[in-house]
């Protein structure tokens, strides 16, 4: 995963990340020498490596996006504690924040709402049956704009981790702005974050 890095500082998650990454060097080291003895076989070894590597993935891309939210918004931390909330309830959900471009153009607008960011509220705004929880929520700065926002659909095709209509609103609208968009998998409860049309997963702390 290759990601431009912004400027921001998140020392302890980026210590973590670091002490992952040389533990799964140590890791295949010991694999590359164990790999030539024939009475030992490495292939459960292999599972854990790719267990271990999804989980560094993942780890660095936390550490990426609270990079991207934190100089646009104050409370990113509480977008962080939505997404884990609602990934562990399997409540889908679509977040755009808003950057550096205006994101008006891109959207069929929703229904205002003018609020605060609260993970209280946006909680509430993606629990099933709301009739705000279809759609995606625009965030400007500290503000829930507006919910139950269309966003523009991404072509690609050839992307397995886009699994869905969320998925696909997520991707199409960085491929159009600077915009950072939040998604939760309603089938899988799984977590992710588009940037420059790309999907990252995501765990949170």
């Amino acid at each position: 995963m290759t990601i431009t890095s912004p400027n921001c500082d998140f020392s302890p998650m980026k210590k973590i990340i670091k002490e992952d990454i040389l533990e799964m060097i140590a890791t295949l080291h010991e694999l590359l020498g164990n790999i030539d003895n024939e009475d030992e076989c490495t292939l459960g070894e292999f599972e854990k490596v790719k267990k271990n590597f999804l989980h560094i993935e993942s780890s660095a891309a936390t550490f990426y996006l609270n990079c991207y939210l934190s100089p646009y918004i104050e409370r990113y931390m509480d977008l962080s504690l939505t997404i884990q909330t609602l990934s562990e309830r399997r409540h889908g959900a679509l977040i755009a924040v808003e950057r550096s471009d205006s994101l008006d153009i891109f959207l069929q607008p929703g229904i205002h709402v003018g609020a605060p960011v609260t993970h209280t509220l946006l909680e509430s705004i993606f629990y099933p049956g709301s009739p705000l929880h279809d759609g995606a929520v625009l965030i400007r700065a500290n503000q829930i704009v507006s919910a139950k926002n269309i966003l523009p659909l991404t072509s690609t095709q050839n992307n397995d981790r886009i699994t869905g209509t969320r998925h696909r609103a997520a991707v199409g609208l960085t491929e159009l702005s600077d915009a950072i968009v939040l998604v939760v998998s309603e089938e899988t409860g799984k977590a992710s974050f588009a940037n420059k049309g790309q999907l990252y997963p995501v765990i949170t702390p």
